[in-house]
């Protein structure tokens, strides 16, 4: 069985650490509206035009 997602990050971000997953933009904007924070240093959710 997967881990729930914690944070959702924009590839590349200097704090996703080893566990992370790489998910399509489809599946980051469905994460992202089904309340996973985002981070709050890449702020995935400015990069995908998601307002808060």
């Amino acid at each position: 069985m997967g881990r729930l997602p914690v944070r959702v990050h924009v590839g590349g971000c200097w704090d996703s650490r080893k566990r992370c997953t790489a998910i399509s933009t489809d599946e980051a904007r469905r994460a992202l509206a089904e309340h996973v924070p985002a981070c709050p240093y890449c702020r995935p959710d400015t990069a995908l035009g998601m307002p808060e």
